[in-house]
């Protein structure tokens, strides 16, 4: 069974794997963490936590029995709205799930922090990212750049809840 849970303390070697076994499947469409996380990755879980608890932020694992399948999060937690961000295993990719994770998450930005309205931003050339976004109801919002990659931002309105499943 496939499940979302809040980031904590003890998710952080799982995660660690999950990142490192990722890592070239995600550089291929998203911008690479570099070495440097990988090196301070104990370091930096901590100051995730912290600033989860902060209410900055809501990190979020998606998970089954087989360990983490991808995160879910939505960043810069203010005036009612947040970012909303994933990736999602290379081993779990194509199935459905980050669009299912996207909905599960809305229902929580709702219900659990209360949020309004979600942000979003992909590069042009992540069709899969695009279809998720667009699947869940995210609507486009301008161009912008990730550096030298075209993308575009997307917002969601959440103020009459979270939207039904496709």
């Amino acid at each position: 069974m496939t499940f979302i849970s809040q980031l904590r303390p003890d998710h952080a070697e799982a995660l660690l794997a999950f990142e490192r076994e990722n890592r070239a499947y995600f550089a291929a469409s998203i911008p690479d963490r570099g070495d440097d996380y990988f090196a301070a990755f104990a370091e930096r879980h901590r100051e995730l936590l912290a600033e989860q608890d902060a209410g900055l932020h809501h990190f979020h694992l998606i998970e089954d029995d087989g360990g983490i399948l991808g995160r879910i999060n939505l960043l810069g937690v203010r005036d009612g709205s947040a970012e909303l961000g994933y990736r999602i295993a290379e081993k779990a990719a194509g199935r459905g799930l980050a669009t299912w994770a996207v909905q599960q998450v809305c229902v929580l930005a709702v219900q659990e922090y209360g949020l309004t309205a979600l942000r979003a931003e992909t590069t042009l050339d992540n069709t899969g990212s695009r279809a998720v976004l667009a699947r869940t109801g995210f609507e486009p919002l301008e161009d912008v750049m990730f550096g030298d990659r075209p993308g575009r931002r997307y917002v969601l309105d959440l103020s009459g809840g979270a939207p039904p499943a496709p």
